[in-house]
């Protein structure tokens, strides 16, 4: 891993059903080092001009492209998922981000599942960005569990360069996410924090309110010198008040990322 210290960023996603200018004023308000674009959150968030014109008018970077690999972005800028990330790595270097954060294929899109290691590998020659590519996890209802992603959900067996690592994803997997980091060493280059209580749901809670131990992640982070981006990507639909949640995220991430005193 690198050996300075991390940039904490704020995902657009966390302020829906709020838009991508709100993301922006959010994270200039309070604080945030920088913005990952949620691209397909809204009209805003496809259009490279607009988001460079909020980037100089709240005096916030970019860090980093999500490109649309949800189920409710598929149609988002095309139905080829190839075109899609030559997208984001194009807007991603228009706007000045190093990292676009993608998702593994779903088992239906079998042939670009098929490729998809070696796809992301060419466009990393390609492109002057890291391809930072998901973990994910399994689909569950009641006992049933569906492999719903391809080559698969864990990206640890496969020869991905770069890796985004969500805690949140990790803690519906039901992993052990410290291991998943020492596993994946120095190929760990993003990281989406939020946490988890291990169910069914993918549920993007606050920092330190699920059963994670963030604290516990973020100082393993910090003790090994990661620099990569730390965006803060929750859920604050159904809160009471917004900022404060992500106030209280955001030095959560602060406190736990500064190294160890020696």
């Amino acid at each position: 891993m690198p050996q300075t210290g991390s940039m904490v960023a704020l995902s657009t996603s966390s302020v829906y059903p709020a838009g991508t200018a709100e993301g922006f004023a959010s994270a200039a308000r309070l604080g945030y080092d920088g913005v990952e674009v949620m691209v397909g959150l809204d009209e805003v968030s496809a259009d490279t001009t607009a988001i460079k014109a909020l980037a100089r008018s709240h005096d916030v970077p970019v860090v980093s492209i999500h490109a649309p690999c949800l189920l409710v972005t598929q149609r988002v800028w095309g139905n080829d998922p190839w075109d899609k990330l030559h997208r984001s790595a194009e807007m991603a270097l228009d706007v000045g981000a190093d990292t676009v954060v993608v998702h593994p294929p779903f088992r239906w899109q079998r042939q670009y599942a098929r490729g998809f290691v070696e796809g992301i590998a060419r466009l990393e020659e390609e492109y002057d960005v890291a391809f930072a590519v998901e973990n994910m996890y399994p689909w569950r209802s009641g006992k049933r569990e569906f492999q719903a992603y391809a080559p698969g959900w864990d990206p640890v067996p496969h020869e991905y360069e770069h890796v985004t690592v969500d805690f949140s994803h990790a803690a519906t997997s039901r992993i052990d996410t410290l291991q998943l980091l020492r596993d994946l060493g120095g190929r760990l280059a993003h990281v989406h924090l939020a946490d988890g209580s291990g169910s069914m749901k993918d549920e993007h809670l606050i920092p330190g309110r699920g059963s994670q131990g963030c604290d516990v992640l973020l100082g393993h982070l910090a003790d090994a010198g990661f620099t990569g981006h730390v965006v803060v990507e929750v859920n604050t639909r159904k809160s009471d008040d917004r900022d404060a949640d992500l106030l209280e995220a955001l030095a959560f991430a602060r406190l736990h990322l500064a190294p160890t005193p020696v």
